[in-house]
């Protein structure tokens, strides 16, 4: 719901939605800023107020929250294989243990959760850890994957791979569960050939993520 419509205005008629009992989730994007705004949107009835400009997946990661709020998941998670997201707590479980990640790993946990099945490019991880600002290489993602990966593996995740789309970004599938005793490595673990020939690179960047 926009504040400026060409037939009136946006905060008058979340007001009027939610007058009538309306049970539809409301969220206002607007070009204006200012706290006052946001407070005359919120205390109107709206759900969540996104100021523009703003990236798609913000948007989508918006409305995903509101969706939860909205129908009441007061302990929201999404499950891929063994691997539990815990949205509200912020916490990742392999088989009910928990995932030792620090903030920025846990929210690129969340945001493939999020989209699973769906390819995630690296401009698109920036936006989400740093929205905009002071963003590093896109190649720190490339590190925040690799030690993802490697703590799922180590953590004995089963049914869940974090798969590399070449030229492309990252996406979350659910695959074929294995059995594997967590802090084994798999028979076989398959090196990409552009991150091993970007290896150095990659050192560099995760020096930088700290």
């Amino acid at each position: 719901l926009d504040i400026n419509l060409p037939d009136g205005d946006g905060t008058r008629l979340a007001r009027l939605i939610r007058k009538n009992h309306m049970p539809v989730p409301i969220l206002v994007v607007s070009g204006n800023a200012s706290t006052d705004d946001k407070i005359a949107a919120l205390g109107a009835g709206a759900d969540g107020y996104l100021t523009k400009p703003f990236d798609r997946f913000e948007l989508l990661a918006n409305l995903d929250a509101i969706i939860r709020r909205t129908h009441g998941h007061s302990s929201a998670t999404v499950s891929v294989g063994n691997l539990e997201v815990d949205l509200n707590r912020h916490l990742a479980l392999v088989a009910g243990t928990q995932l030792p990640l620090t903030g920025k790993e846990f929210r690129i946990v969340e945001f493939l959760a999020l989209r699973k099945g769906s390819v995630l490019s690296k401009t698109a991880f920036l936006s989400h850890l740093y929205g905009g600002m002071d963003e590093p290489e896109p190649k720190i993602i490339d590190v925040f994957i690799c030690k993802l990966r490697r703590k799922l593996e180590l953590a004995g995740a089963s049914g869940v791979s974090i798969d590399t789309v070449w030229g492309q970004g990252y996406i979350l599938r659910e695959t074929e569960a294995v059995n594997q005793t967590p802090g084994s490595l798999p028979a076989s673990i398959e090196t990409p050939r552009a991150e091993t020939s970007t290896r150095t690179d990659a050192n560099v960047a995760e020096l930088r993520a700290g």
